[in-house]
């Protein structure tokens, strides 16, 4: 085998790929990093290529629930770190641990095309400024982030407006002078209808479905932080949460919101109490879901109406991985359907970092994903029991670490997690393939 054919490609430097390239370092594996941008940081650079960020974006988790447990965002950080702020952390991460040096930066990879069957390795080919290039690896790390491809629905009718995706939406300036409607109120769809408030001449809100509403502060703490040591059962949880929520939060269907057809942390919450504080003050509109467009008329299935200069639709992402076969990533329904989210059954050369969500799994719940994944190539390589055994077990059948919790049946819950579950099955993973390198 040729030098190039021993090391493994990386693809991605944002938080996943950055967590993948220290540990790959230092495990003593060989790899080549391939980041499309000029430089890391993934999508929290809004000048990146691919970057789905806008000028008033934060983070929804506190940075202490969010950072990377062995390196610490700076005290003079926010508690919400804005996008500026989680770019210079990923800059700072790249340099404390010496990863840009395994970095072709400005490569687009175009495709990833298997050398053989499981385990043969991979021929990967990128484009840079000086042209096409093709190189053989022994295996293929995938971590170019979920929230990069528009998921833009069909409407009916047609909107003779400016219709844009949230992806396109950078400054509340494109607000001025008009009547805004926001399809989506998601996180990211909350955050922009506030920019909207304040900056366009009206704002009305679609939603299809109610959303359970989580303020960023209760007793002036950080809310994410305030869940202690002591681990309830999930229907206590839901009793106890839900009660802080109604306290800190009130009734949202006050304010024209829908109620939530789904229990409590089935779908992920919504970290915003201004949207409400505006609904509340009349500054916003809650719409129903969209039956169709006719010019600059929305017309809503309840039977109402209304005109509008300008509609983002802020409806989420859906993944993508242009460079390589869907087949290849063992796709099923609407995510590639892997072991803890990252192994593929049957090959020991293909993992994707960072297709994983779940209600404050942070930065550093990634990390351990990456760690568990790397300590598994190199027992591989070694051919540790640990190794062996973790090799049986995601090639004997699997299930989505759920916990049990029945997620509601949305694309970008498809690849959703319970937390605890997940953390305790990776972490216990890399306690066996720890102790077999000792």
């Amino acid at each position: 085998m040729s030098e190039t054919r021993d090391r493994l490609a990386l693809i991605g430097a944002g938080p996943m790929g950055l967590a993948a390239a220290r540990l790959l370092a230092e495990h003593g594996l060989g790899f080549q990093g391939f980041e499309l941008h000029s430089d890391v940081g993934g999508l929290w650079d809004i000048d990146a290529p691919r970057s789905t960020m806008y000028e008033t974006a934060h983070l929804i988790s506190s940075r202490r629930m969010t950072e990377f447990t062995d390196f610490p965002m700076r005290d003079e950080v926010a508690d919400y770190p804005s996008h500026r702020e989680m770019k210079q952390y990923f800059r700072d991460f790249a340099r404390h641990f010496d990863l840009y040096r395994h970095y072709r930066f400005g490569a687009e990879v175009l495709s990833c095309t298997p050398l053989g069957g499981p385990g043969d390795g991979w021929r990967v080919t990128w484009r840079d400024a000086a042209g096409e290039h093709s190189e053989e690896f022994a295996g293929l790390l995938i971590a170019n982030g979920t929230l990069s491809t528009p998921n833009m629905p069909a409407f009916e009718g047609d909107f003779t407006g400016e219709l844009i995706h949230s992806s396109e939406y950078r400054d509340p300036r494109q607000f001025a002078g008009k009547r805004v409607l926001v399809i989506g109120a998601g996180n990211s769809g909350c955050d922009i209808a506030v920019d909207a408030i304040h900056h366009g001449l009206s704002c009305d809100l679609s939603m299809r479905r109610g959303y359970y509403f989580v303020p960023k502060y209760v007793f002036g703490k950080p809310a994410d932080t305030l869940g202690g040591a002591i681990r309830l059962p999930m229907a206590l949880k839901r009793i106890v949460d839900g009660t802080i929520l109604k306290w800190f939060v009130g009734d949202p269907q006050k304010y024209g919101f829908p109620k939530p057809d789904y229990r409590l942390y089935e779908s992920h919450p919504v970290v915003n109490s201004l949207v409400l504080y505006h609904a509340g003050h009349g500054d916003i509109t809650i719409r129903p879901d969209i039956a169709r467009f006719e010019g600059k008329t929305v017309r809503f299935r309840d039977g109402t109406s209304a005109d509008y200069d300008m509609i983002l639709a802020a409806t989420g992402y859906r993944l993508d991985y242009p460079f390589i076969d869907n087949a290849l990533l063992n796709w099923q329904g609407d995510a590639p359907h892997l072991y803890l989210n990252a192994m593929h059954p049957e090959r020991d050369d293909l993992f994707v970092l960072g297709m994983v969500e779940a209600s404050g799994l942070g930065w550093q719940g990634r990390h351990e994903q990456a760690e568990m994944v790397v300590r598994y190539i190199d027992g591989i390589r070694r051919g540790t029991g640990a190794a062996r055994a973790l090799q049986a077990e995601k090639a004997g059948g699997f299930s989505r670490a759920t916990g049990g919790m029945r997620y509601i049946d949305l694309p970008r819950m498809a690849y959703y997690v319970d937390k605890a579950t997940y953390r305790r099955a990776v972490g216990a993973w890399i306690g066996r393939l720890a102790g077999a390198r000792s």
